[in-house]
């Protein structure tokens, strides 16, 4: 019996989506550049199913049902592009290449434009869930050439997640490099998401003085609550673990975070893109800011200034402070959205907001509740700008900002850093604001450097300079918008 699909690489990720596949009963094709490596997952986790090694690309390619169906589990990047130079020789017209990594969305809509012309289809497909979630079903964004979706749909909703309903959290998301765009927003949003967590795990422990038992009480309490997430669950876990000497092991780990560069796009991409995501993109810098421990010791040596403790009712400020996270969050989802939209705009992709909340329901890191709510916003409402003007959640802002502001300036004062929380309360209160003061703003580049400026007692697109000094002279700058 041939092959349903081939699967090259078999890290973590691609051992496990292919005993998911196996386990629903397709037949899986597994390559590693490594023959070790193959060998050792057929004798191990692969023992006793029905899955087949190969040990060349034109094995694996001749062990594949047409169309062959070759799903890439590599590091992003230029071993992408060997692996594909590889295949080529090897397919036909009609076959279909997936890239199931983290590839930067321009080379997916590289790769794509590229194949097509060779008559091979290629999916750029993000896939979110860690190990746990490539094993029993993670979440699965699939975009570039549609052509070869209906040949791989099978296989994919078949392994993804399923919402409460039976719905796969795995459907079509767009054109070229639509797919791993999202993905890519998914991860920018999961690097808020934690740092909020941590926003709130750090005005617990060093404002209110809480022990990490009492910390787990409190975060698996609220995961009773709207903030029901896999990202509190687990916190709630980690407050609990104990070392090995009893102690809580996540008060040993060192406080320097890692990334791998996801976030990072996101908020590069935001910023090409005019788009104000400024939640996530604080998120990344916080975890630049944790990477310079050294820096960070002498820095707490010349501004030595300890955290005061947040006095009150406990009780009074736990609540705030969960109202501030979930608004928070609210905001964090907002934005990434937003940035969907523009990204919508520019490349001409057609994306559902609706169902990429749902393909977020279950299965990926940021799975979480209000993704019901999330994807009813976007059913009532497809051109929805910004989250927050939807009935539901707008009731949830108006009714968090008094505890939100409140937890936002204690920390502040108090000396807790909260960079996200921070940052989320003062874009809505930017976004909301009918008039800014950027009419100064706009005042000052035409002082300096003649860019112009529009008045508000005329009809936009009208762009007037004033000669400030009465030397500057009636020449003005291009004007454009970023």
């Amino acid at each position: 019996m041939q092959g349903n699909i081939g699967v090259i690489g078999l890290a973590v990720m691609g051992q496990n989506l292919i005993l998911n596949m196996n386990d629903k009963g397709f037949k899986v094709v597994a390559y590693n550049r490594s023959p070790d490596k193959t060998e050792a997952f057929l004798r191990g986790a692969a023992a006793g199913t029905a899955i087949e090694g190969a040990f060349s690309p034109e094995e694996l390619v001749s062990k594949l049902q047409r169309p062959r169906k070759i799903l890439l589990m590599v590091r992003a990047g230029t071993a992408v592009d060997g692996i594909i130079a590889q295949l080529l020789p090897l397919l036909e017209k009609g076959d279909i290449i997936i890239d199931g990594g983290n590839a930067n969305y321009p080379d997916t809509n590289r790769r794509v434009a590229q194949l097509r012309e060779l008559g091979i289809n290629f999916i750029g497909t993000g896939i979110s869930g860690g190990e746990e979630g490539a094993r029993n079903g993670p979440s699965i964004m699939p975009g570039g050439n549609r052509d070869g979706w209906e040949a791989v749909k099978p296989i994919f909703q078949a392994i993804a997640a399923k919402t409460p309903d039976g719905e796969p959290c795995c459907n079509w998301v767009g054109e070229d490099g639509a797919g791993h765009f999202v993905k890519m927003v998914h991860n920018g949003i999961e690097y808020g998401d934690m740092q909020l967590i941590c926003e709130a795990y750090q005005f617990m422990k060093e404002g209110l003085g809480m022990s990490s038992d009492e910390m787990h009480q409190t975060f698996a309490a609220w995961q009773q609550t709207e903030l029901n997430s896999y990202l509190i669950g687990i916190t709630a876990d980690i407050l609990a673990f104990k070392d090995t000497d009893g102690t809580p092991l996540v008060e040993n780990i060192l406080d320097t975070a890692g990334q791998k560069g996801t976030g990072k796009w996101t908020g590069i991409n935001a910023l090409d893109m005019g788009v104000p995501l400024t939640l996530i993109s604080e998120a990344v810098f916080a975890r630049c800011v944790s990477a310079l421990k050294d820096q960070r010791v002498q820095g707490a040596k010349l501004f030595p200034h300890g955290v005061c403790a947040v006095e009150g009712d406990r009780s009074e400020w736990l609540e705030c402070l969960r109202l501030s996270l979930l608004a928070s969050k609210i905001i964090s989802y907002a934005q990434g959205f937003m940035l969907m939209r523009e990204a919508g705009k520019q490349f001409g992709w057609h994306l559902n907001h609706g169902r990429i909340a749902l393909l977020w329901r279950e299965g990926c890191i940021i799975r979480s509740v209000f993704l019901n709510n999330i994807r009813d916003a976007f059913d009532a409402d497809a051109d929805l700008v910004f989250l927050g003007a939807d009935p539901y959640f707008r009731q949830i802002l108006q009714h968090a900002l008094p505890a939100w502001r409140k937890v936002v300036a204690k920390s502040i004062e108090n000396g807790i850093p909260m960079p996200c929380m921070a940052s989320a309360v003062a874009f809505l209160d930017g976004y909301t604001s009918e008039r800014l003061p950027a009419n100064l703003l706009q005042a000052q580049r035409d002082y300096f450097g003649a860019h112009t400026y529009e008045r508000t007692d005329q009809p936009r697109g009208e762009f007037f300079h004033t000669n400030w000094t009465g030397s500057g002279g009636d020449t003005v700058s291009s004007s454009y918008h970023v």
